[in-house]
C-alpha cells in the first residue's frame, strides 16, 4: 500500500515575482471559474430563439455543467493527490477554456450543452489549489490564502452576472465565450508560469470503479434534484432515479470500504472532524444559494406584482456587486477569526449572520437598499462559512488526501446548492398570483424561501459547534492515509 510522500515543512522557493504571484494566480483561476458558472444565466431568455431549441432543452446548459463538475470534482482531487496538483489543474482548466471556444464557434444546442459539461471540469481548481496552497506556503500565510481561495467561488459568481448581461446586451452573445476563452487560456499560462508542482503524492493505483460508481450515483441524484420539478416530483422518472442513486451509490459505498486505495477514503468520512465538516457544508451551500437565486428573481419581478421593481438583467447583476466585493475584503477578516478561534467558530459564526441576512430579508423586502443590505449580509456570511471549510479538513485530513477530501466537501456544497434550487423553486410555484395574464411569484412565497434558507443557515452553524475542537491532526489509522507516523509527520507541517 503506498503511502503519500511525508512532509514536514513547505519546501524552500526561490523568491521572486513567481513566488509571490502563486496565490494571485490561484485566486484569478478559482474567481474566472465561478464566472464560467454563471455567465450563460443572461442568455437562458435568448437562447431558445437563438439555438432553434425549447427552453427546457437549454436548461441543459446549466443542469449538464452542475452535473460535470459534481461528478468530476472529487475524481480530479483523488487524481491530483495521485498525479500531481498542477498537473491536473492545468488539465481541468484547459478543458474550461476549450469549452468556450466550442461554444463560441457553434449554436448548435447538442454541442454548447457537451462544451458546457467540459467546462464542469473546471469546479475542481479550488480543491486542487487549496491543497498547492498547503504545500507551498508556510503556516503564517496558509490561513489567509486558504480563505481567500474559498471566497473565489462567491466573488466570481457575484461578478460573473453583471459582467456577463453588458456583454450580452452590447455585442452578439459569442462575444462573450469569446472573452471567457480568452481568459481561461491566460490563465492556463499563468499557472504554467506562477504555480510549481506540489511535492506532495499519494501514489497508486487510480478506483476506475469507485470513480464510475460515483459518477452513476450522483447523476441519478442530481437528475432527480434538478429535474423533478419540470417532470413532476412524484412521477416515474424522478422516484425512479432516486432509487437508482440509492442503490448505486450504497454499492459504491461498499466496494469503497473494501477497495485497497479507494476513490473516497469512507473511514476518514466517517470521523466527527471530517464528516461533520461535510455535513455543515451541505447546509451552508443550500443556505447560501438560496439568497442568489431569489434576489434575483425578487427585484426582476413587474412593478404590478405589488412589490417587483422590474429590474434589467444587468440592474440585477450590479444590485449583487456588492455581495461579491463583500466577500473579497472579508477573506483575510476570516482567516484572523480562524487563528484565534479555530475554523469551527468562524464556520457557526458565519452561518449563523447568514440566517440574521435572511432575517432583515424577511423584515423588508421591498426597498432596494434593504435588499442589497440583506444579500450582502448573507454573503459575508458566507465568506466566512466558506473560508472555514478547506481549513477544516485541511486540520483533520493527511497531507496525501488534501485535494480529495475538499473536493469531496466542494461537492457537498454542490449538491446542496442544487437542492436549494429545487426547493426555492417549488416554493415559488406553489405561491403564485396572476400579473399581466402570467402566473408571478408572490412575496409571500419569496419570504418563505428566506425562512427556509435561514432555519438551514442556523443548523449549519449548530453543526458547526458540535465538530470536535481545533486540536492536533488526527492520525490515520489505516486506509490509504499510510502508516500513522508517515501521516502525523505529513500532517505537521499543516
Amino acid at each position: 500500500m503506498a503511502s503519500p510522500a511525508p512532509i514536514s515543512a513547505p519546501p524552500a522557493r526561490a523568491g521572486g515575482l513567481r513566488a509571490r504571484l502563486t496565490v494571485p494566480v490561484l485566486a484569478y483561476c478559482g474567481t474566472l471559474m465561478a464566472v464560467m458558472q454563471t455567465v450563460v444565466v443572461p442568455l437562458l431568455p435568448d437562447l431558445p430563439r437563438l439555438t432553434g431549441s425549447s427552453a427546457a432543452t437549454v436548461s441543459w446548459m446549466v443542469t449538464a455543467q452542475l452535473l460535470s463538475a459534481a461528478v468530476l470534482t472529487p475524481v480530479l482531487g483523488r487524481a491530483g493527490d495521485m498525479y500531481g496538483k498542477r498537473r491536473v489543474l492545468l488539465a481541468s482548466f484547459s478543458l474550461m477554456t476549450a469549452g468556450s471556444v466550442t461554444c463560441a464557434l457553434t449554436s448548435d444546442i447538442g454541442v454548447l450543452i457537451a462544451a458546457r459539461t467540459l467546462q464542469g471540469a473546471a469546479a475542481s481548481v479550488v480543491p486542487l489549489s487549496i491543497s498547492i496552497l498547503r504545500d507551498e506556503l508556510p503556516p503564517e500565510r496558509r490561513g489567509s490564502a486558504v480563505a481567500m481561495m474559498s471566497s473565489t467561488v462567491g466573488i466570481g459568481a457575484a461578478l460573473g452576472l453583471p459582467a456577463a448581461a453588458l456583454v450580452v446586451q452590447y455585442s452578439n452573445w459569442h462575444v462573450m465565450f469569446w472573452m471567457t476563452a480568452a481568459l481561461g487560456a491566460s490563465g492556463v499560462a499563468l499557472v504554467r508560469w506562477a504555480v510549481p508542482e506540489s511535492p506532495v503524492r499519494e501514489p497508486g493505483r487510480f478506483d476506475v470503479t469507485g470513480a464510475l460508481g460515483l459518477a452513476a450515483g450522483l447523476i441519478c441524484l442530481l437528475l432527480a434534484v434538478s429535474q423533478g420539478g419540470q417532470w413532476g416530483w412524484t412521477g416515474a422518472r424522478v422516484l425512479g432515479l432516486f432509487g437508482a442513486s440509492l442503490a448505486v451509490l450504497a454499492l459504491w459505498a461498499w466496494q469503497q470500504l473494501r477497495a485497497a486505495q479507494p476513490l473516497v477514503d469512507l473511514r476518514l468520512v466517517s470521523r466527527p472532524r471530517v464528516g461533520l465538516s461535510h455535513v455543515a457544508a451541505l447546509l451552508t451551500g443550500f443556505a447560501f444559494y438560496a439568497n442568489t437565486l431569489v434576489t434575483a428573481q425578487l427585484v426582476q419581478a413587474p412593478e404590478a406584482s405589488g412589490y417587483g421593481l422590474g429590474l434589467s438583467i444587468v440592474e440585477t447583476g450590479l444590485c449583487l456587486l456588492p455581495s461579491g466585493l463583500c466577500m473579497l475584503l472579508l477573506a483575510p477578516l476570516s482567516a484572523r477569526i480562524s487563528a484565534a478561534r479555530g475554523p469551527r467558530v468562524t464556520l457557526a459564526l458565519g452561518a449563523a449572520v447568514i440566517a440574521a441576512g435572511y432575517t432583515v430579508r424577511i423584515a423588508d423586502s421591498r426597498e432596494l437598499t434593504m435588499i442589497i443590505v440583506g444579500a450582502t449580509i448573507v454573503a459575508t456570511g458566507t465568506s466566512l462559512a466558506y473560508s472555514a471549510l478547506p481549513a477544516l479538513i485541511l486540520k483533520a485530513v493527511p497531507a496525501g488526501q488534501t485535494a480529495s477530501a475538499n473536493g469531496v466537501n466542494v461537492l457537498l456544497r454542490t449538491i446542496g446548492q442544487a437542492g436549494s434550487s429545487a426547493v426555492v423553486a417549488a416554493v415559488l410555484v406553489h405561491h403564485t398570483s396572476p400579473v399581466g395574464g402570467l402566473p408571478v411569484p408572490t412575496l409571500h412565497g419569496y419570504l418563505l424561501a428566506f425562512g427556509i434558507a435561514g432555519a438551514v443557515a442556523l443548523a449549519a452553524s449548530a453543526v458547526a459547534l458540535t465538530i470536535p475542537g481545533d486540536g492536533r491532526p488526527e492520525r490515520a489509522r489505516g486506509g490509504r492515509g499510510g502508516t500513522p507516523a508517515v501521516a502525523q509527520e505529513a500532517m505537521e507541517g499543516a
